[in-house]
């Protein structure tokens, strides 16, 4: 299920989780944001509110910098504790 609303100046969306937590970004939201297929979405929480936004060249290389920094959480007991969420 997918609905949205749109004007020049607003764009709201819906999208139905499926049961991998998984959601189609509708299409007048790809147009807005420029997406294609295999681009890299960054999600931010700020304040209770998520904001998608087309990662940018400069936050992949931070992501693969701290990568490095988060080897606690890869063991085999990490995964199975954090699998369902």
């Amino acid at each position: 299920m997918t609905q949205c609303t749109s004007s020049l100046d607003d764009t709201r969306a819906v999208a139905r989780l499926t049961s991998k937590y998984q959601a189609t970004v509708p299409r007048q939201v790809r147009r807005a944001l420029g997406l294609g297929r295999g681009d890299v979405v960054l999600f931010e929480i700020r304040g209770g509110v998520v904001t998608l936004r087309k990662a940018a060249p400069l936050d992949l290389e931070y992501l693969k910098a701290v990568e490095g920094t988060l080897s606690e959480w890869l063991s085999d007991r990490d995964e199975d504790a954090w699998r369902e969420l």
